[in-house]
């Protein structure tokens, strides 16, 4: 099978403008436990932690990503990532390949795994005209991925400690190479978490460019409630540049938007100067950001977010994409949050499906409401617009993100 990356925007830049991408969540367990990850939240195989999706079964996916696709024809990529590891729920992944391969023959296909699994999976994905897969392999040194996964679930045999990073490390680096063999196109993402492998990345890069690796993205660690980490600090962003610096010559760079939505433009209007107002002078807030996966549906994370997609509403009711700006890059605490702030300084709200108590009351201090919500984003920003009843607008968003029979599960849908 040849690689295919022309159209799929997290292996190739400038994708990104013309090309769409949705998940599909389907996929609850996961087979490791990484100790920067808290189980209510999603795995990281392409998400920085902090996020939280409903997961769905193969029909009701197929239901999404019909919705989807009315509302967005510009869609290409379909992609399974979560909320926990495909391959711990080998049926319904395979079955919702299947159901998307029937329905959408012309679409690309997209897998994101710790990789524990994938390797008697790997004909059958050939076979389903699986394009692309995304790997995270954080350590191969065992003595590392020791301090990075507290255990392993292979074939119904509890690992922990250094025999668990022992087997994950060596059947990761067994599928990357059958991978590339079969000729899938393969991007690693690699975690950064500082005072544990943000020195031994470098070495990693080296070893899955030696196995064929198309791409390599490196993710900060996320800080979140409840960890093992949860006393580390996350990286800086001048730590990532040099690490990209330092690995670019072992294999090309993942540094552009994972997720973007065809047709809007990437620009930022100037932030209002407001710091000299007085303190009840109201500030001009035309304007709704909104976090998105695909641009579709608001179903992303406030501290995972790299854009915000921002709506106005006419007079004549018509909502309209104004622009997508920049969020500032993850880290820096209490900072990057004032930054947020300036940059969406003109919008009274911020959409999200999920947003952490600390970066909310740093953004309402500057006037900024974040909402936590999740349904088609059009539908919703017109609501608000409007002066809907939030609660009613949020009943009838948890219905529409599933189906006529959804009944959620504290998840949300991509």
């Amino acid at each position: 099978m040849k690689p295919v990356i022309a159209n799929h925007s997290s292996f190739n830049e400038a994708s990104r403008h013309q090309f769409g991408r949705i998940h599909l969540p389907v996929a609850p367990k996961c087979n490791i436990q990484c100790n920067y990850c808290n189980r209510q939240y999603d795995c990281v195989h392409e998400n920085p932690p902090g996020i939280t999706s409903r997961v769905l079964a193969p029909q009701q996916a197929l239901q999404y990503l019909d919705q989807a696709m009315a509302l967005s024809p510009h869609i290409t990529t379909v992609a399974i990532t979560g909320p926990g590891d495909p391959f711990a729920n080998p049926d319904a992944t395979m079955e919702t390949l299947r159901l998307v391969r029937e329905k959408y023959p012309w679409i690309s296909l997209c897998i994101a795994t710790n990789g524990l699994a994938i390797l008697p999976w790997i004909d059958t994905l050939a076979a389903l005209q699986v394009n692309h897969v995304t790997m995270t392999i954080n350590a191969v040194d065992p003595e590392i991925g020791a301090e990075i996964y507290a255990w392993v679930q292979y074939k119904k045999k509890m690992y922990r400690d250094l025999n668990a990073a022992k087997l994950l490390i060596k059947k990761q680096l067994e599928a990357l190479k059958r991978l590339k063999e079969a000729g899938f196109s393969v991007k690693v993402n690699s975690i950064i978490i500082p005072g544990i492998n943000d020195i031994h990345v470098i070495t990693v890069a080296s070893k899955v460019a030696e196995l064929g690796a198309d791409i390599l993205h490196y993710l900060p660690f996320y800080n979140t409630k409840e960890i093992v980490f949860e006393n580390l600090t996350e990286p800086s962003a001048e730590m990532v540049r040099e690490i990209q610096h330092a690995t670019s010559k072992f294999i090309p760079q993942m540094k552009h938007y994972l997720w973007s939505m065809a047709h809007a433009e990437e620009m930022q209007l100037k932030p209002a100067e407001t710091a000299a107002l007085p303190e009840k002078t109201p500030v001009y807030r035309p304007y709704i950001a909104v976090s998105s996966l695909e641009g579709v549906m608001i179903n992303q994370h406030l501290g995972e977010s790299e854009r915000f997609l921002i709506y106005t509403m006419d007079a004549t009711g018509k909502c309209t994409l104004v622009n997508a700006r920049k969020a500032p890059q993850a880290g820096g605490g209490e900072q990057r949050w004032n930054e947020l702030a300036e940059t969406l300084s003109d919008c009274r709200t911020i959409l999200v499906s999920g947003a952490g108590e600390a970066p909310k009351k740093v953004l309402n201090r500057h006037g900024i409401e974040v909402i936590v919500i999740e349904g088609v984003i059009k539908e919703i920003v017109v609501g608000i617009f409007s002066g809907q009843d939030l609660q009613e607008l949020i009943r009838k968003s948890q219905i529409h993100a599933g189906s006529s029979n959804c009944r959620g599960t504290g998840k949300k849908c991509g």
